[in-house]
């Protein structure tokens, strides 16, 4: 028997039943856990995208003048492991290269110095130039080569300042866009204004050449974004670009008499927006295009704003054996929380410390402020959400805080605290018009947006989502459907039974004729149909409805399971939903399809005890210290669908704890019970 962990695990017998195997596993995947949790109780491991991030991160060192010399060893490594036998960087692993993130990682790697002939940077070259060459770069790649003359300003939409003026009930404003792209457009609006010009190792020049080997023509690069035959495919696209060409020849309205003072609300805006800590909404865009803002109207380096969202910057970085690289975001919250529900699943031996400091640092996080965008159309809710990172008191989230829920009733099932109540009461008013719930806002569905030449990623809404709206209801349905009812208020109740009334009809209506539900969030189906399905489980009681959701998609869950017992799906079900449930296993999405399932199946039905043991035979078999975990390399996570994708890498963890912890008590033995040494 192993007993350097926390659990001691027994050796494995010469026969051992399926629960055992459950149960051994979360021994050693508990301990996992606790070597990796940081002095203060909480979890936090790297949140992987694409070489963009890390890129960008390369260009506003560029354009600031900084040293490059110092990781750029690092920094190439990370470039050169990331990239494809073609030469092409993608969007995500195992995914078709993509010009703009090659592009710009070509860039970069450029900056740092890697010769030209060298076998990546020419088989990089070949990669963009056979696809179209940098005239096919998206939007935001055009701006950043704009700001070093290597793409024409002209050849950018314009972004007037103005739009910061317009009143939160006009048509378009601010505050109809999403979280991110709000926290972005408005940095953008001042660099937007000024064009800046930043130089590059070969100087400074409106009509740089530095990059012309990646140009099919580089004598013409005035190359317009929207298709001449728009008018024949998309009339609103149309007209938003006849709009954008009426700017253009007014200049971009920068001679406008109120652009002095757009440009200082912008600033205004930019600077209330900023946290102590010296990031902007949590992600890497706002960051990178706050510091230019900052500089371009008269900030230096060494003013505090400045300085301090440099070290923000520098916090998001990650470093190991594979190089250095700039993460998008960072998920401390989101990933203390949901480990403290696998280990919570995982049933372990009494009471234990660690989950509960876990929660201890979680309920610290609480935002109670004034702060908060989702206030401009919800002015008297009470606050009480979660964000996502370490520094974002702007922008709660309600996936975060549904989830925050589930763990503090999990680890704490006799208490009902402040906590637990301002988080439910705020969720209650981030409910949709159309009964679902969102990421950050309210209503936020003007998908009219997505046509202006600005979006080129569809990603100027945050709609309501199976997904979310299925980790609020599991919140709701544990909170007053378990023993935990009784510290719940009659009022607060009859709240979320109305409120649940409506989420399980937008449920229903969001259906897809398979069975299944789309996956907003994460990668794709099997985690809509999961999150949905947990949810269900405490809303099926007399229901006919729900019976019938739950059945269709149960039977679907089924359909797609793997001959190796496990699921997977991958990130191409998004432009085609045929491949939905389609791919090869993953730990974490065959931990989300088992979750789905144990509510309704028998912990002996072939499917499940499938399922399990791909789980059992997935775990790691090097181990330390009685700990072991599940690698996984493909992404499962979802930024933008069809344009950015997140590798969270801890989900191959606490996920398949959540499944075998839940499987493991459905068949009567909790888990670790056994394994107290």
């Amino acid at each position: 028997m192993g007993s350097i962990g926390d659990f001691p695990v027994k050796s494995k017998p010469k026969r051992e039943s399926l629960v055992e195997g459950a149960c051994r596993a979360l021994g050693k995947a508990a301990n996992y856990a606790f070597e990796c949790a940081l002095p203060d109780g909480h979890w936090y491991g790297e949140l992987r995208s694409n070489a963009t991030i890390t890129a960008e991160y390369i260009l506003l060192r560029q354009a600031l003048g900084l040293d490059q010399s110092s990781d750029s060893e690092q920094l190439r490594n990370y470039f050169l492991s990331e990239q494809n036998p073609d030469g092409s960087w993608g969007i995500a692993p195992e995914y078709p290269g993509d010009v703009s993130t090659s592009t710009e990682a070509y860039f970069a790697l450029k900056i740092l110095n890697v010769p030209l002939d060298h076998p990546a940077m020419c088989r990089a070259r070949d990669f963009i130039q056979s696809v179209g060459g940098v005239a096919k770069a998206r939007i935001f790649t055009r701006i950043y080569l704009a700001t070093f003359g290597l793409f024409p300003w002209s050849a950018i939409p314009e972004m007037p300042a103005e739009l910061i003026l317009l009143p939160s009930w006009a048509p378009i404003n601010l505050y109809v866009f999403s979280s991110w792209a709000r926290s972005t457009i408005v940095p953008l609006l001042i660099v937007c204004h000024h064009r800046p010009l930043y130089a590059l190792p070969n100087g400074i020049d409106a009509n740089n050449d530095y990059l012309d080997e990646l140009w099919c023509n580089p004598s013409d690069k005035n190359i317009p974004y929207c298709p001449s035959d728009l008018w024949n495919t998309d009339k609103l696209s149309f007209v938003f670009s006849a709009i954008d060409s009426v700017l253009h020849y007014l200049g971009g309205l920068r001679h406008f008499p109120l652009r002095k003072y757009a440009i200082s609300h912008c600033l205004k805006w930019v600077l209330e927006h900023q946290e102590e800590a010296g990031d902007w909404a949590g992600i890497f865009p706002p960051m990178h295009l706050g510091i230019l803002a900052l500089l371009l109207e008269g900030y230096k380096l060494e003013d505090p704003p400045v300085h301090r969202a440099l070290e923000a910057i520098e916090r998001f970085a990650w470093e190991d054996d594979r190089g250095k690289r700039v993460q998008s975001c960072v998920s401390p919250v989101w990933d203390t929380v949901l480990m403290t529900i696998g280990l919570c699943d995982a049933a372990l031996p009494g009471r234990h410390s660690k989950p509960q400091k876990a929660m201890e640092w979680v309920r610290s996080r609480q935002l109670l402020g004034p702060e908060g965008d989702w206030r401009i159309y919800n002015p008297r809710l009470l606050p009480g959400g979660f964000s996502f990172e370490y520094h974002n008191t702007w922008y709660p989230d309600v996936d975060d805080t549904a989830a925050a829920i589930i763990a503090f009733i999990k680890q704490e099932p006799d208490f009902m605290d402040q906590s637990i109540t301002r988080a439910v009461i705020w969720v209650l008013g981030m409910q949709n018009r159309d009964g679902g719930f969102a990421a950050f806002d309210l209503d936020n569905d003007k998908f009219f947006l997505n046509k202006i030449p600005f979006s080129d990623m569809n990603s100027l809404c945050d709609p309501s989502s199976a997904d979310v709206t299925g980790r609020v209801l599991e919140a709701f349905g544990l909170l007053i459907q378990t023993p935990y009812k009784k510290h719940v208020s009659p009022d607060l109740i009859d709240r979320i039974l109305l409120s649940t009334s409506r989420a399980i009809t937008y449920l229903a209506s969001t259906q897809e004729p398979t069975g299944a539900w789309y996956g907003r969030w994460g990668s794709n189906y099997i985690y809509g149909t999961s999150n949905t399905l947990c949810a269900l489980a405490y809303w099926i009681k007399g229901n006919v409805e729900v019976q019938d959701c739950v059945e269709l998609a149960v039977l679907w869950l089924k359909s797609v399971q793997n001959p190796d017992g496990g699921w997977g799906e991958g990130l191409d079900s998004y432009k085609t939903p045929n491949r939905a449930g389609c791919g090869p296993s993953t730990p974490s999405q065959t931990a989300w399809a088992l979750m789905g399932l144990l509510p309704f199946l028998s912990p002996t039905d072939p499917t499940i005890e499938k399922g399990v043991r791909y789980l059992i035979s997935a775990q790691s078999k090097k181990t330390s210290k009685g700990a072991a975990t599940w690698p996984e390399t493909l992404y499962t996570g979802t930024g933008f669908p069809e344009f950015f994708y997140i590798g969270y890498s801890l989900y191959s963890h606490y996920f398949p704890m959540m499944a075998l912890g839940r499987y493991a008590k459905l068949k009567g033995r909790m888990a670790l019970r056994d394994w107290k040494g």
